[in-house]
């Protein structure tokens, strides 16, 4: 099988205008980056405001495993395989992020014959959004560290500043430095640290704004620190939000590019769903909404952390429920919840699978409590026998939901149209009554125990005293009805990575909370969850070079 590079490759592009007139839009409401990648500009938006919106497929997966699940692809796979059935469809995803296309996951446009291109473009530099998001995260430390340096009118505690500085990589030295040593002419001596720059809350204030005026405001709102009586300070007050904003002014158009079957993608915005709320753009999701018949967007990880997030902090601001979920998984992965080690997924064993079936049914009864017809994808692999899928749809038909194998990653479109004509008949078969799992005049605490015991399956939530002081102080600002973002491991239903499956008995420990006001949530730390990861032993790019001509290899 070629690489996932080499059959990008071989692809002939279409011009990205043509993408555009398949959904009905004109040059004039795109702005060009060069002939395979343009923005969707503010007033084409606008005048689609008044358009029904179209059908809304979440695509989500069990909880994430070394032996892969294939959510990306799936989601790639079924827009393609809805677009062959005749379905006027778009797909909506997450940016890629350099730390892990550098790190451990090598990229983020799909696989195989599901890939969105051009897939080199989007997984390194794009249209710029990375950058202009770090650009402006880290203009507002230097406007920070400038206000201390001239006078500290806002009387702002060094001590007690949140706002950090980010990077678009993974980058472990940077986690905690010291800024403005060297004398009183290199600023005020403080300690700071690195964040990677999809956990920035800029990140997420793009990722949530209905629009530039929206995002200027929100901004606004961004609490950067606290004074030296404690009281918290905003970018507002500092009188920098239209700089900020200016910076993003490109960066806040959704990106439109094109899968392998020419089906338009939009790819905008990439908040981490363990750091942070894990959705592409409000703005670009609703703008395929009022393009397309059919949406197909994903969530990150697992359904625990991407789809919960989905669903209780992005669908209120998107205005729009899912219409179908679909949980995506693998046998292999199953049997590595069920116990089975990596090297052994290829050979026959229901027993690990049974067992490991208990993670994915977890994820159905979860999104089963939000009101929504669920649908399960099994992302085919070529070890996959008779027997063990048998042994799944049993599993599976005994929840009530329909389960379909899906080889969109071997076969293209046609590998996916068993899994679109089921997502279809789930959409038209049973209307979703949506409900959370919380409401907003409930406590941080009733929140939180909400998610932990209503999603994870855990027992209790237990506080260090630092985030048991925080709560009471964002009640006292306010703050307490805002949604919960958990930051928390993808790799378990717990706060433990090494607990796979389905644990049971476990208490979930909030170890501080974070609030991202301009975003509108609270974060809520568990684990040992950072917002600045690690690369690995051997990263990607070890295996990325460039030749002559500047074609570049080594990508996946």
């Amino acid at each position: 099988m070629k690489s996932d590079i080499e059959i990008a490759k071989e692809v002939e592009l279409f011009p990205i205008r043509a993408i555009a007139e398949k959904i009905q839009l004109e040059e004039d409401d795109l702005d060009l980056y060069g002939k395979y990648k343009a923005k969707i500009n503010f007033s084409a938006i606008q005048q689609l405001q008044d358009r029904e919106d179209g059908k809304l497929i979440l695509v989500t997966s069990i909880n994430p495993t070394p032996a892969g699940e294939g959510k990306s692809t799936i989601t790639i796979g079924l827009g393609d395989a809805l677009n062959a059935l005749g379905k006027k469809t778009m797909i909506a995803l997450r940016e890629p992020s350099l730390g892990p296309v550098m790190g451990i996951k090598g990229g983020a446009t799909g696989g195989g014959y599901a890939q969105v291109l051009p897939m080199e473009d989007i997984n390194l530099h794009f249209t710029g959004d990375m950058h202009a998001i770090t650009t402006a995260n880290n203009a507002l430390s230097a406007l920070i560290d400038n206000h201390l340096q001239q006078g500290n009118e806002l009387n702002i505690d060094p001590r007690r500043i949140l706002w950090k500085r980010v990077v678009d990589l993974n980058d472990r030295a940077l986690r905690h430095v010291n800024v403005g040593l060297g004398g009183p002419m290199q600023g005020v001596p403080r300690e700071d640290g690195f964040d990677i720059t999809v956990a920035s809350e800029i990140m997420a204030v793009l990722c949530l704004a209905h629009d530039i005026l929206d995002l200027k405001q929100r901004l606004s709102k961004i609490i950067i620190g606290y004074t030296y009586q404690k009281e918290p300070v905003t970018v507002g007050e500092l009188k920098v939000e239209g700089a900020l904003t200016l910076l993003l002014r490109d960066a806040i158009k959704p990106n439109l590019v094109q899968t392998i079957y020419h089906t338009p993608a939009l790819v905008h915005g990439g908040p981490f769903a363990n750091i942070a709320h894990g959705c592409n753009s409000v703005l670009a999701t609703k703008t395929a909404l009022k393009l397309a018949d059919y949406v197909v967007t994903e969530a990150g990880f697992g359904a625990d952390l991407g789809a919960e997030k989905f669903l209780d902090i992005k669908v209120p601001n998107l205005g729009k429920t899912p219409d179908v979920i679909v949980i995506v998984a693998t046998i292999r992965a199953l049997k590595m919840h069920g116990g089975a080690a990596k090297k052994e997924l290829s050979i026959e064993n229901v027993d690990a699978l049974a067992k490991g079936f208990e993670n994915l049914e977890k994820h159905i009864r979860n999104m089963q409590q939000y009101g929504i017809p669920v649908v399960v994808a099994i992302n085919e692999f070529i070890s996959d026998t008779k027997k063990e899928l048998e042994v799944l749809s049993e599993k599976c038909s005994a929840l009530g939901v329909k389960v379909e194998t899906a080889s969109v990653w071997e076969n293209g479109q046609t590998g996916g149209t068993d899994l679109a004509k089921t997502v279809i008949s789930a959409i038209q078969g049973s209307a979703a009554h949506f409900q959370n799992i919380y409401t907003a005049d409930m406590s941080l605490e009733e929140k939180i125990s909400a998610i932990v015991t209503k999603i994870y399956g855990g027992n209790e939530v237990v506080y260090s005293k630092k985030a048991r002081n925080q709560l009471a102080d964002f009640t006292k600002y306010g703050w307490d009805r805002l949604p919960v973002c958990m930051a928390k491991t993808q790799y378990s239903l717990s706060d433990d990575p090494q607990k796979l499956g389905r644990p049971t008995n476990f208490s979930i420990t909030i170890r501080e909370l974070v609030p991202k006001i301009g975003a509108g949530f609270i974060v809520a730390m568990t684990g040992d969850v950072m917002t600045m990861p690690g690369l690995p032993k051997q990263p990607a790019a070890l295996k990325m070079d460039v030749d002559q001509d500047g074609n570049a290899f080594g990508l996946f």
